[in-house]
């Protein structure tokens, strides 16, 4: 007996979106015109495809939600540039991989290690400032004090340090 291939084992009939409705180049049509029902049918016919991906690259949940809204703010930035309709898929693939690999880029960035800083590895510790200057190690803190406010009173300096509180408060 054949069985239907739109037919599940549970004996529903199932639809194809790839398959069954309109084309490709029909929906980017409507979309491109603004027609609702044509962009809510590609966002159906090819979402599954960009979560598969996603999966692929190992993303968690967030992650793979925010790359398939980057995906289709791209497309709507892009929608009128596209040349072929019909290659759709594979723009949708390539733009979802390096989606993806933008965000384990970043992902891997914010995990580089942090090692806060104490006393015993700052870059320059008092202790070598004391040695270098020969000074005591209890006189660096009143004198880099009073070396920045006699920096702070240089009219150069000064005009520098007020133009950026005025950016920020602007």
């Amino acid at each position: 007996m054949d069985k239907d291939p739109a037919v599940t084992l549970t004996g529903r009939a199932t639809a194809d979106p790839a398959r069954d409705g309109p084309l490709v180049p029909d929906l980017v049509t409507g979309a491109r015109t603004g027609d609702k029902r044509a962009w809510d049918a590609l966002v159906e016919r090819y979402a599954p495809m960009i979560w598969s991906i996603c999966w692929k690259y190992r993303l968690g949940h967030a992650d793979a939600q925010d790359v398939g809204q980057s995906v289709w703010l791209c497309l709507v930035d892009q929608l009128d540039k596209i040349h072929d309709p019909a290659a759709l898929p594979g723009w949708l693939a390539v733009t979802t991989r390096r989606e993806c690999g933008r965000v384990l880029g970043t992902a891997r960035r914010l995990r580089a290690p942090v090692y806060p800083l104490d006393i015993e590895n700052l870059p320059v510790p008092h202790a070598e400032i004391s040695a270098r200057l020969e000074i005591p190690v209890g006189s660096i803190g009143p004198k880099r004090s009073r070396y920045l406010d006699k920096l702070r009173r240089d009219p150069a300096i000064s005009a520098l340090i007020n133009a950026a509180h005025g950016r920020r408060g602007a």
